[in-house]
């Protein structure tokens, strides 16, 4: 049975490579890590940062939920989850998935899973600022964000 998920909201950065590492430390039975690093876009040069903001408590618990799910959907040796908040400038790291299986297509379609929930369903609310010091929108989840989310359905 796989260890639980981490999970994790933090203002502080992640390192892609620590997190692995720690996904895999003593595990030689894996045979695939997938992993995804969502990174803060500058928008052709007009955005300066994304402030991002979550429901404490909920956040994690939703993420907790969803991540359960995918170990009761594909047969998961482990699953990591990390979330930032707080002011993103262009090119700082948002969000990262991992997981780990036996199997390559496990570990991609649970990845493709958790990431596709992140995108549409996780409590996190993200405001632009702009480099010309004009108020930026809220960013909503696309159309297509919530069409791959349900393809899981």
């Amino acid at each position: 049975m796989p260890a639980a998920p981490t999970i994790r909201v933090q203002a502080e950065d992640f390192d892609q490579q620590e997190e692995i590492n720690a996904l895999t430390a003593g595990k030689c039975d894996i045979g695939a890590v997938v992993s995804f690093t969502g990174l803060c876009r500058d928008e052709a040069g007009t955005l300066a940062a994304l402030e991002l903001e979550h429901y404490p408590g909920m956040a994690e618990a939703q993420m907790r939920r969803i991540a359960d799910e995918a170990c009761e959907r594909w047969p998961l040796d482990g699953v990591t989850v990390v979330h930032r908040f707080g002011k993103i400038a262009p090119g700082d790291n948002i969000v990262l998935v991992v997981t780990a299986s036996r199997h390559r297509q496990a570990a991609f379609d649970s990845a493709a899973f958790l990431m596709d929930f992140m995108k549409s369903k996780a409590p996190f609310w993200k405001r632009e600022i702009r480099k010309d010091g004009s108020e930026g929108a809220w960013v909503d989840a696309r159309d297509t964000d919530h069409d791959a989310l349900e393809r899981w359905q």
